[in-house]
């Protein structure tokens, strides 16, 4: 337990850390990532060559300081931290590994003796924060434990399609390789897919949401292969492997569904709103809900799910893309659309192909402005849900906040390194 001379210390730490933070956890990363290379199967090595994990982990400690005399309030990040740390499988032992090499850093940053009392006081503080990481991993490793068809640590699959969306955008279709049963996950959560990458050598993770529907004899993710397009920008180590590399029938390891960005209430008024490859957990979101709400005969078609109830609430399907061509799943979302009455989509996109038409392909010429979205399309009573680039997300939850709708009732997910914070 952190005494208030500790507290205070640590404290006192914080101007540092606004000012110098980045470079100590790169220099933290460097260091355990040298002393245990064991451990770059853990970490995702390409968040490690752009330097978003250090900057996302500097963050983190930052708040974590600031925070220090009642870390309560870093709940909520603390929930999103430890759903991706299960889905890579992080044990308890492994924050040993982490504290040690983090104290260490700090010693030898601010160069001062590992006896120093303000080692003893980020001791403590780490000790006390990896208790309640160690302990809130548990309940989550124990509900898998406890949900039919779930798995702890990874579990081989088979690629059984890979089907092409566009030119960036392509969907794999996973099988378990033992044939056994899939846990019913909710509609918006992720898996973490390893597979080995030829250009290093060893395996990396990737956290990537499921874009189908809970309740098929497969996992579907559609992943969007990120290439270096401008100078300075390196290709995505995992997604090339996966559009490259992998093809049906070869095997690939995945963790089980996780994640705490999922459809809380299916039976109130519900507004997705995506960009780019930000559609994925909607599109599953989507297929729940109008499974739901569908008065067609042919429900299964729709998604995967048995007892359906019926329903008349209204959902709202907004989605930014930079172009018709760009716009993965446009033919699920058009075929969800046409067969049932309670779902309305506004398309934006930024470029306008030759062939499209106004109100059919899309709804408005630019960026998404949702102060030119129908008012009917935003419902106060309705939960939101924003998914795509932290840009994006941040204006979109402040043009909602503008138009009157509750922080409480906006969800976030954001792709990538870290947390969102809008």
């Amino acid at each position: 337990m952190l005494n208030n001379q500790q507290k205070e210390l640590v404290k006192a730490t914080v101007p540092v850390l606004r000012q110098n933070g980045v470079a100590l956890t790169d220099y933290f990363y460097h260091r355990m990532l040298n002393n245990n290379p064991e451990l770059k199967e853990t970490f995702n090595m390409g968040n490690q060559r752009s330097g978003a994990q250090a900057k996302a982990l500097a963050g983190a400690v930052l708040a974590y300081a600031e925070n220090i005399d009642d870390p309560s309030v870093l709940a909520p990040v603390i929930e999103l931290v430890c759903n991706k740390h299960v889905s890579l499988n992080i044990q308890a032992p492994d924050y040993a590994i982490v504290g040690e090499n983090l104290l260490h850093s700090i010693s030898e940053v601010l160069n001062i003796s590992m006896e120093d009392e303000l080692i003893s006081a980020w001791s403590a503080a780490y000790q006390q924060l990896a208790d309640l990481f160690i302990a809130t991993e548990k309940n989550l490793y124990d509900q898998h434990q406890k949900t039919r068809g779930s798995w702890l640590g990874w579990r081989q699959f088979v690629v059984d399609k890979k089907v092409k969306e566009n030119d960036e955008i392509t969907s794999f279709y996973l099988i378990p390789k033992d044939n056994q049963s899939l846990p019913t996950y909710e509609a918006g959560q992720y898996i973490t897919v390893r597979v080995t990458v030829p250009e290093l050598g060893i395996k990396q993770p990737r956290q990537y949401s499921l874009s189908d529907a809970p309740g098929g004899k497969y996992l579907r993710i559609s992943v969007k292969h990120e290439q270096a397009r401008i100078a300075g920008q390196d290709a995505g180590y995992v997604s090339s492997t996966l559009h490259t590399w992998i093809k049906p029938g070869d095997v690939i390891e995945a963790s089980a569904p996780t994640g705490n960005f999922y459809l809380l209430n299916p039976q109130c008024n519900n507004v997705l709103i995506s960009a780019g490859i930000g559609l994925t957990p909607m599109l599953a979101m989507l297929k729940q809900l109008t499974a739901e709400n569908s008065s067609c005969e042919d429900k299964q078609e729709i998604a995967h799910i048995s007892d359906i109830d019926e329903g008349n609430k209204s959902i709202y399907f907004l989605h930014a893309a930079r172009s018709s061509k760009a716009q993965a799943l446009r033919d699920e979302i058009s075929f969800l659309a046409n067969k049932n009455k309670n779902l309305k989509t506004f398309i934006a996109f930024e470029n306008i192909e030759q062939n499209d038409v106004l109100g059919k392909d899309y709804h408005l010429e630019g960026r998404l402005n949702l102060k030119q979205v129908p008012e009917s399309y935003l419902p106060k009573d309705a939960d939101y849900y924003l998914c795509g680039p932290l840009p994006f997300m941040r204006q979109q939850n402040n043009s909602l906040l503008e138009l009157g709708i509750p922080q409480e009732r906006i969800h976030s997910e954001a792709f990538g390194t870290g947390g969102v914070s809008l």
